[in-house]
């Protein structure tokens, strides 16, 4: 099964971003502002897993449910979405024919240099 869109995180990315919570970080800053594994299962253990999967807009079904491998296109550092994460999930999920993913990203990435204007 494919990854599809989380419609979810959408939602809250979309929200964290009318709420001024995201950065106008530059596009290759991805890798340094990426959550470590042990960020990501401190985050878990503080929060659960649902609120984990809001910061993804990947979902794979195929997946077992309360596991960090069902959930893919991380957005931001659990804190603020990052303009680098959108743009870096953008091409990815283009390559790999997630259209669904890549469409919202386009939006999420609109939305961040509206807001810096």
């Amino acid at each position: 099964m494919a990854v599809k869109l989380n419609e979810t995180a959408l939602r809250y990315a979309r929200s964290l971003i009318k709420d001024g919570k995201d950065t106008h970080d530059e596009r290759d800053a991805w890798s340094e502002h990426a959550p470590s594994t042990a960020q990501q299962n401190d985050y878990i253990k503080k929060h659960g897993i649902e609120a984990y999967a809001k910061w993804h807009l990947g979902i794979d079904e195929s997946k077992s449910e309360g596991t960090k491998g069902r959930y893919s296109f991380p957005f931001g550092d659990f804190v603020r979405v990052h303009r680098c994460a959108i743009i870096s999930l953008e091409s990815r999920a283009a390559q790999n024919d997630h259209n669904d993913i890549a469409k919202a990203t386009k939006q999420l990435l609109e939305s961040i240099d509206t807001q810096k204007k």
